[in-house]
């Protein structure tokens, strides 16, 4: 049982021979699949999973709090997911390629609670995400 089947289950959601490909394409992701790249991956592993079952256990680990949704501005109009967690990080996104780095930056995180701090306010979440294209690159 992989790390985000053993999660589903804690949370009392079924698990169907169909989720636990799709959990475990997921949970074996370095990047922020969407849609169609999970279920080309899920294919890869059972040729029997529609498109449309990827659709539906997406939005339902996302209704679970199992998955995170990112609706990244990189021009490709598609939602992106990763595993929940309680580790923050912000992201870095290419525009040209799709390429999502995260990253951690303390400096970063002190300069936030400042600016919250500064306007009568305690911070209780943020989400970070940076835009750019590599050095040297013409837009």
């Amino acid at each position: 049982m992989d790390r985000l089947e053993k999660i589903c289950a804690e949370k009392g959601l079924r698990m169907t021979d169909q989720r636990r490909v799709i959990t475990r394409v997921i949970s074996a992701a370095d990047d922020h699949p969407d849609v169609e790249e999970i279920h080309r991956r899920a294919m890869e592993i059972d040729n029997r999973i529609s498109i449309a079952t990827v659709y539906r256990t997406m939005r339902l680990l996302e209704e679970y709090d199992v998955v995170q949704r990112h609706d990244f501005q990189d021009g490709q109009g598609r939602a992106r997911y990763e595993e929940a967690s309680n580790d923050h990080h912000d992201h870095l996104i290419n525009v040209k390629t799709g390429e999502v780095i995260e990253f951690m930056n303390e400096e970063i995180e002190r300069l936030q609670e400042r600016i919250a701090k500064e306007h009568g306010f305690r911070l209780v979440d943020h989400r970070l995400e940076l835009y750019g294209v590599p050095l040297g690159e013409d837009d």
